[in-house]
């Protein structure tokens, strides 16, 4: 990066974040201090209103806002595509707002900039995986949630979850404060204080029914922050699997996300896996047939022998 590209920055570092110190903007940019000093110096005598005050840092002057700048053809690209995730996957009102934004980024680009991004942008090609009428399913869903947790507005609805509670059923109505979306191992998530558990919970989306929006308002718990979230590893269930190495690929390429390890050993590969409950690997494990087989523990192996002779006497 050179001066006049790390000017840049520097302003809009300090657009973006008000106040920092000479500092922090020198570990941002990979320089010393004194080079931060020089620089804002350069941006005083080029007319950018840059304040400093000792020991509290740089900041604009209030009112200032940096022209619109130009973007190089990748920069643009990740924008535009940026936008189509948002509008494939996010709720309608989203997905307006990104075709707008795509219009408005594409209109100032200049000529030769648009055409080299179109031709970047037609190597990438966002798909989605689900049906149509699932897909919508989920973008209401989305956008329901979304404006409940913008309007802090509590929630109910139904859940399923992946395997039976203690009382066999994989049902539950849940009224919960609904604090954020997180968007993980391609599904979207919702964070929220349960009201049943009396605990923050995780819950899918693609997994909630009959959702309506209460008029009851909530309050986030003290001390709660989505960025910082991480939530309990309560997976405590080791499971070690020998793979046939004609499937290896096929196992490695299935991203199964209990696996830890996965590793050669003299007779095919073993597969290393932690789980809350056994039943979370059974019907993955039978999908493979005789090509994998369970090593410990022996719950699994009874639960395994269990299912293949309700199979046999079908058959």
């Amino acid at each position: 990066m050179n001066k006049t590209e790390r000017m840049l920055a520097i302003v809009i570092e300090l657009q973006r974040k008000g106040v920092l110190r000479a500092e922090d903007l020198a570990g941002r940019f990979e320089t010393s201090v004194r080079t931060i000093y020089r620089d804002m110096q350069a941006l005083s005598e080029m007319g950018v209103p840059v304040a400093g005050a000792p020991g509290v840092g740089y900041s604009l002057m209030e009112g200032y806002f940096l022209p619109p700048v130009s973007f190089t053809a990748e920069e643009a690209m990740a924008l535009l595509v940026g936008a189509d995730f948002v509008e494939l996957r996010l709720d309608a009102e989203f997905g307006s707002s990104a075709r707008s934004s795509q219009e408005k980024i594409e209109a100032i680009l200049p000529e030769s900039v648009r055409e080299e991004t179109t031709r970047l942008r037609s190597a990438i090609r966002l798909l989605n995986d689900r049906t149509a009428s699932t897909r919508g399913e989920e973008k209401e869903t989305f956008e329901q949630v979304r404006r409940a947790i913008v309007q802090k507005r509590k929630i109910r609805f139904r859940y399923s979850k992946n395997l039976p509670g203690s009382d066999g059923s994989r049902h539950s109505e849940r009224t919960a404060d609904p604090y954020g979306l997180v968007f993980s191992q391609g599904a979207w998530v919702l964070v929220a204080f349960c009201g049943l558990r009396h605990d923050v919970r995780h819950f899918r989306l693609s997994r909630m029914n009959e959702l309506v929006v209460l008029d009851e308002s909530f309050e986030v718990i003290p001390g709660f922050n989505l960025q910082s979230r991480r939530p309990a590893d309560n997976r405590n269930v080791i499971v070690r699997m020998l793979v046939d190495p004609a499937i290896a690929d096929l196992v490695r390429g299935s991203d199964n996300f209990y696996m830890e390890t996965f590793e050669p050993g003299e007779e095919g590969w073993l597969a290393t896996f932690r789980v809350r409950q056994v039943e979370e690997l059974l019907q993955w494990t039978l999908g493979w047939g005789a090509a994998v087989r369970v090593l410990e523990p022996e719950s699994l192996r009874d639960r395994i022998r269990a299912e293949i002779e309700n199979m046999r006497k079908r058959y």
